[in-house]
């Protein structure tokens, strides 16, 4: 498959899922800004920051901080414990905002393969959910499997990449087990060697309801090992 027939394919997908969203608050944005730093051989931590937005930017819907330390135990294979702040706000029937704080320690391991030079990788995610108005305990378990498709030719030096996941997230109670189920297609465009802006279109359904977010992502990459290095002379 050809570089422009792929592009094709995926602007084809962000734009089919956007006209099929049809819901009251179909002009959902997520933004969010990633890093991720090896610490070490072994060792790499990442930290994000998120907001997500009813109306395009102004109407806040949820904001989160989150930060994991992973230990490649194996190769591709990635252990990690971390946690999450959260400000979850949502309306009422009343049109009023309802406003949730939730503190989420969580526990998972990645995965990682590359099938030529697409890379996939499947992340089994066990977060512990405190929540208050009211006070809420939930155990969720998040399983994602992700797919980064390089569109340049090899050899080349890599300016764009396709973004596919698909990720479904259970409760750990009998009597309502299915939270949501969310996927996600764009386009990922490298602005320096170790950076990227993220574009896509991600669909979220839940029992009885979908929601549609454009999405709008910045990555940063850095290796903390060589400041280490600095010091030791």
């Amino acid at each position: 498959m050809n570089f422009k027939i792929k592009l094709t394919l995926f602007f084809s997908l962000i734009l089919i899922g956007f006209s099929k969203g049809q819901s009251k608050d179909n002009y959902n944005m997520w933004f969010q800004y990633l890093i991720s730093a090896k610490v070490s051989d072994k060792n790499t931590f990442t930290a994000l920051a998120q907001y997500r937005s009813f109306d395009l930017a102004y109407d806040t819907r949820l904001f989160l901080v989150n930060a994991y330390l992973d230990h490649e135990v194996a190769s591709g294979i990635k252990p990690a414990a971390g946690a999450m702040f959260l400000i979850l706000e949502s309306y009422n029937t009343d049109d009023s905002k309802r406003i949730r704080y939730e503190i989420r320690p969580f526990q998972q391991v990645t995965q990682e393969n590359n099938i030529g030079r697409t890379s996939i990788s499947n992340r089994l995610r066990v977060e512990e959910r405190f929540i208050n108005n009211p006070n809420e305990f939930v155990v969720r378990v998040r399983y994602l499997i992700s797919v980064r498709i390089p569109f340049n030719k090899k050899g080349e030096p890599e300016k764009l990449y396709g973004i596919l996941k698909n990720e479904i997230r259970m409760n750990l109670v009998k009597d309502e087990p299915f939270d949501s189920n969310r996927i996600t297609a764009g386009i990922g465009i490298k602005t320096g060697k170790n950076s990227a802006l993220e574009i896509a279109f991600i669909n979220q359904l839940e029992t009885g309801r979908t929601s549609n977010y454009g999405y709008i992502g910045f990555r940063n990459s850095f290796d903390w090992r060589k400041k280490e290095k600095h010091q030791h002379h």
